[in-house]
């Protein structure tokens, strides 16, 4: 059975920093794609990053690129993602996502483990 865990939410001020974690059990982190995206109150979830099996490439919205950092360590089946400069309208659930193939997209419709989400609030 696959099991995606978030940890590392929390509460931080504008333009402070949190790394999220994801822990996957279940299926070798090495042969899937991941994604992370993000769902804020009264609004739809959003893509925010994703990479693929390798973590060699990595696509981010365009909301976070170049603040946003995704990452995987295969060894540990872990990926991360490190938030630096959060602003108030980062402020959400943060959900980490798996998908059964090596390419990672943008469309969450496309993966096909999550994890339970863990909440990021950013104080203006």
């Amino acid at each position: 059975q696959v099991q995606l865990v978030e940890s590392g939410g929390g509460l931080v001020q504008a333009g402070g920093s949190l790394r999220l974690s994801c822990a996957v059990s279940g299926r070798t982190l090495s042969a899937s794609a991941m994604g992370w995206f993000r769902q804020a109150p009264g609004k739809e979830r959003e893509f925010v990053a994703a990479n693929n099996w390798s973590g060699i490439i990595t696509y981010y919205a365009n909301s976070v690129k170049g603040r946003f950092t995704l990452s995987r360590d295969n060894a540990k089946n872990t990926v991360y993602l490190q938030m630096n400069s959060l602003k108030p309208e980062d402020t959400a659930i943060y959900y980490c996502a798996l998908r059964e193939v090596a390419i990672g997209t943008i469309r969450a419709a496309e993966y096909d483990f999550w994890g339970q989400g863990t909440q990021v609030t950013v104080s203006s």
